[in-house]
């Protein structure tokens, strides 16, 4: 089955009114089943906002974050920080798809009268709003500690416009290596490769404290180009810093994102149709 069929499938089926209304149903369907395991799993929900937490507040108090800013640290890290939970996001999309491969969920799904494409809508659908949650966290926990915006209200939902844009294309970058991995084991070895990505960022130190050739790579980094752009609209420190990539960072943002999506979403379709086919 091509990517392009899947897609069609979304919005095609018969005897259940109209087409787009039937898909939607599904969609709704399955984005309530997975924010059931909410209510059914707290703990993994509570430790899944708490780790970020950990990790700002040990950046913020033991490590030592914001090294070669001009500025308060703690608002150079906070939108960091932000950028960093959305793009690892990945990981806890790439587990909770693997286990219902594992279980033989997706099977049973595909053996229902519903909207092939109703299980990736759902699945995604879910994972946006544990992340709209996670920000909602993490804000709060870094105004506590000392974060400000200070742009007013329009920039910051610009802001958060673009962390949830990067965490959109992440989802689909998990969905398409966990159905490629397809066991949960295998989202270990993912977590190797992201995290050093992740650090190779924006995210702790900014790239002028680095050798020349490193600051270069981390600036053209898809969450170094979100992180700075959230912090120019936040009006925190780390914003512009000369080079293109850094001037020019809400712009380099939605690309990279809309780039990543450009590339996974048509491969997570199309691996999907073809387990469904």
């Amino acid at each position: 089955m091509s990517t392009t069929t899947a897609i069609d499938d979304l919005t095609t089926a018969p005897g259940k009114g109209t087409r787009l209304t039937w898909a939607l149903t599904d969609s709704w369907t399955m984005t309530r089943r997975e924010l059931a395991h909410w209510a059914r799993q707290p703990v993994a929900v509570v430790v899944g906002l708490a780790f970020p937490v950990m990790l700002l507040l040990m950046f913020t108090y033991l490590v030592g974050g914001g090294r070669g800013v001009d500025g308060d640290p703690t608002e150079y890290l906070v939108p960091g920080m932000l950028a960093l939970t959305m793009a690892f996001g990945l990981e806890s999309t790439m587990l909770a798809v693997t286990q219902d491969l594992n279980k033989g969920v997706i099977d049973r799904f595909r053996s229902l009268p519903m909207a092939p494409g109703a299980v990736l809508v759902g699945r995604s659908a879910a994972d946006m709003l544990q992340s709209v949650a996670a920000l909602a966290v993490m804000g709060g926990v870094g105004y506590a500690v000392g974060w400000r915006w200070h742009n007013g209200t329009t920039a910051a939902l610009g802001a958060v416009g673009l962390l949830l844009l990067l965490r959109f294309a992440m989802l689909w970058v998990g969905i398409h290596l966990a159905m490629v991995a397809g066991r949960p084991e295998l989202v270990q070895a993912v977590q190797i490769l992201v995290w050093p990505v992740g650090f190779l960022s924006n995210v702790f130190a900014a790239p002028a404290s680095m050798p020349g050739w490193l600051g270069a790579v981390v600036e053209w980094n898809p969450m170094s180009a979100t992180a700075t752009a959230v912090r120019e609209l936040f009006g925190n420190p780390g914003g512009a810093a000369g080079s293109w990539a850094a001037e020019h960072a809400q712009l380099l943002a939605v690309v990279w994102s809309v780039a990543i999506i450009a590339v996974f979403f048509p491969l997570a379709v199309g691996k999907f149709a073809r387990l469904s086919g």
